[in-house]
């Protein structure tokens, strides 16, 4: 009888040593989710400057080429051929 109190005894210690590793682990999976979250966010706050930043450098290139200067102005003439085909449209569309 008491090898079988022995073996529950050893089940029972065996049972709350993984509910307590089950614990850490759920804790631990919280906090990594969190950080998850947190790193996410930021990554989608960099996405969005440095899509700002790449509007901003090719507007300061066609600045750049319309205040004389030579190095862009072949970007510069294209944007503007593009804006100009897009009013086009526009005033083709108000017209129908």
């Amino acid at each position: 009888m008491s090898e079988i109190t022995e073996i529950v005894d050893n089940l029972e210690n065996r049972i709350s040593k993984l509910l307590h590793k089950y614990d850490v682990m759920k804790q631990a999976n919280e906090s990594l989710q969190q950080e998850l979250a947190s790193v996410k966010a930021e990554y989608a706050q960099l996405e969005e400057n440095f899509e700002a930043s790449k509007d901003q450098i090719q507007s300061l290139k066609a600045a750049n080429a319309m205040l004389g200067s030579t190095d862009h102005k072949r970007e510069t003439k294209l944007k503007i051929n593009s804006l100009i085909r897009e009013i086009d449209q526009c005033i083709v569309q108000l017209s129908e």
